[in-house]
């Protein structure tokens, strides 16, 4: 008699309780949605994934002539387009991938109401799928630094580092609106504003050098602030400000461990509310 694998699914014990093992289980589905949405991303579109390059190209060809010609910043012995494009490349990842991610699961009722799978998976996807974009940007980073001869050295290798922090950062703030989104549709017309004061609020366009100690110490409590410092450090070989970085990375971990409490606490709901 052949026997039949009986599938369980019951409440978990506790709303704070982390299933890496389901998770992973559902790898598959994770590969699946990523792979849909990097195909939708472009879908219909005149010149595909020219975008992926026209975005960063565009914004800062226009910053550099705001900021590089008339405001002046000293980027010292970094061109300010290199500079400016190193800091954009990283924002538009992720402001597209938390953009993507917060509505998430309105874009996949369907699915959410009538499939059971591990919920995070949907807005890790959409945060996955915008990395192509920043692997085009990147690219294009890698040909202006050789246009300006901007030789990296030896501290490139850390690079990754400063990649997958931002990977982190989108996904903390993807699962976090993605959730609260669900709940509270007002979410979709306060990001945008939100996201613009963020990247005001972010040396972007601007070096951390204009600030003063004290004000570098509150800047960084902004996650942003240390991953685009460290990784202008890694990519120009310039001197790495500790300090700034540790006090992002902790501030990171903390947003991280909020947005997974605030995500399992609501997520039960999900299917309700949608």
């Amino acid at each position: 008699m052949q026997e039949i694998e009986i599938t369980r699914i019951e409440p978990r014990s506790s709303r704070f309780r982390f299933e890496l093992k389901e998770f992973w289980q559902h790898r598959e589905l994770l590969y699946f949605l990523t792979w849909r949405d990097v195909k939708i991303r472009y879908k219909q579109t005149a010149i595909g994934v020219i975008w992926a390059v026209l975005q960063p190209i565009l914004t800062t060809a226009i910053f550099t002539v705001l900021f590089g010609r008339f405001s002046g910043f000293d980027t010292g012995s970094v061109p300010y387009t290199v500079f400016a494009l190193s800091g954009l490349m990283i924002w538009l990842y992720v402001h597209n991938a938390l953009t993507v991610a917060s509505n998430s699961f309105v874009s996949n009722t369907n699915l959410v109401t009538k499939v059971y799978f591990p919920r995070l998976i949907v807005p890790i996807a959409a945060v996955l799928a915008g990395l192509f974009d920043l692997l085009f940007s990147f690219l294009v980073l890698i040909v202006v630094m050789a246009y300006y001869k901007v030789i990296p050295g030896t501290k490139i290798v850390l690079v990754p580092v400063f990649i997958v922090l931002s990977l982190l950062l989108a996904s903390a703030l993807g699962v976090l609106f993605s959730a609260l989104n669900v709940r509270f549709r007002d979410i979709k017309f306060a990001l945008p504003f939100l996201l613009q004061v963020w990247m005001i609020a972010s040396p972007i366009i601007y070096p951390t050098s204009i600030l003063s100690d004290k004000w570098k110490t509150v800047f960084a409590l902004n996650p942003l602030t240390g991953l685009l410092d460290g990784l202008r450090s890694a990519l120009f070989g310039t001197e790495f400000d500790w300090r700034v970085i540790g006090v992002s990375c902790v501030s990171l971990l903390v947003l991280m461990i909020v947005s997974l409490f605030i995500f399992r606490w609501m997520e039960d709901d999900f299917a309700d509310l949608i």
